[in-house]
Order: structure tokens, then sequence, then C-alpha cells
């Protein structure tokens, strides 16, 4: 999901440099190999998915429903068969490929995994937080969400189904949402060795 106007950071932070690249190619790496689709409204973003030749879809659409519904229409046309999707921020650079592929696994080992919804939370406190994975039986419904709403409305519809998966590092969950959050994020990268 790159399709989030910044507001907070003052300029396009999937754009913003971590680790010597934009950081939106964070979510590229650890979304390597999977079958993906960034969603953004930035022909800049758009122009650097290309140049990295990862699946882009560039809209104008204003609503956050309209980036999760353009995503799953996209995708599902290729892989209809798919039981489930993982709705994943592009600001997120401490998020590892191990969690992400725990909670897949952890997903993928329950027998009803199509009704079921998978989401990160914070290991101490149990804080939930994203990505999200959802189970293809939510599809139509996150294809129809209000305007202007997220997943978290199926989310707490089905508030019975959600199970939640603790990362292990906190910071793995948050968001580059202002310079300041990124200066911490990138020292935390470059001193904690959970990271190297």
């Amino acid at each position: 999901m790159a399709s989030g106007l910044a507001k907070r950071f003052g300029s396009n932070k999937l754009l913003a440099e971590f680790d010597r690249k934009p950081l939106l190619c964070r979510a590229f790496a650890v979304t390597a190999g999977l079958h993906r689709v960034v969603v953004t409204r930035s022909t800049e973003v758009q122009a650097l998915c290309e140049e990295c030749d990862i699946p882009v879809l560039h809209h104008a659409l204003p609503f956050r429903s309209d980036t999760v519904r353009l995503g799953l229409e996209c995708l599902l046309p290729r892989f209809p068969a798919m039981s489930g999707c993982v709705f994943l921020p592009g600001d997120q650079p401490l998020l590892t490929r191990k969690t992400l592929d725990g909670m897949a696994a952890a997903f993928c080992a329950q027998p009803e995994k199509r009704s079921r919804i998978f989401r990160l939370c914070e290991p101490q406190s149990g804080t939930p937080g994203s990505p999200v994975l959802f189970g293809a039986n939510y599809f139509e419904e996150l294809r129809s969400l209000p305007e202007g709403k997220g997943g978290g409305v199926v989310v707490k519809r089905h508030a019975e189904q959600v199970a939640l998966f603790p990362v292990k590092h906190p910071a793995e969950l948050m968001d580059a949402d202002t310079p300041d959050v990124l200066a911490k994020l990138k020292m935390i990268f470059q001193n904690d060795s959970f990271y190297r």
C-alpha cells in the first residue's frame, strides 16, 4: 500500500532515504518472491517500481478504500485461487521477512484459513498493528469498503476471527510517519543487532 499522502512527513516518505535506498525498497525486499502489486497515486513511486521491476498500479482515486479494492482487483484475476492476501504498508522499514513468513505460515496452518484474519501485534502488550492478512472469504467485503475506510472495518466486523501474531522486535510495527520517527528507525537499524 503506497497511496498515502504523507501529510505529517512533509514530502513523499516512501522515497526518503533508508539504508542508502528509497524507504519503499525495504517493502520490496521483505516481499521478494511473493505475488504482489504496489498501489500508488505517486508517479515517482510508480517510476521506482518500474525501475525495480515491481508490479505497480497507478491511480488518481482519493480514498484508502480505493487502494484496497484496486489491489485486490489487480491480483484476483491473476490468482483466482488465492486463499489470503496481505495488505502491507510501504512505510514500515524494520518489518522482517521472517515475521511476514511466520504470520503466513500460521495462517496457512489453519484448517479454516479462508475465514481467518491475522494481524501482527506488539510482543509484550499485544497491541495490534500492520500488516494484516485477510482470508479469501473477506475479499468481497474488502472490495466494497465504505468510502474512505480501510480494512479495519472488516477486522472489527469479524473480531472473533482475528488472530494476533507477535513480532519479534517492537520496531517492526513502527511507521515512518514523520522525519523524526524515520531518524529513530534509522538509529535502531544501525545499532540493533536484530537487523544485522
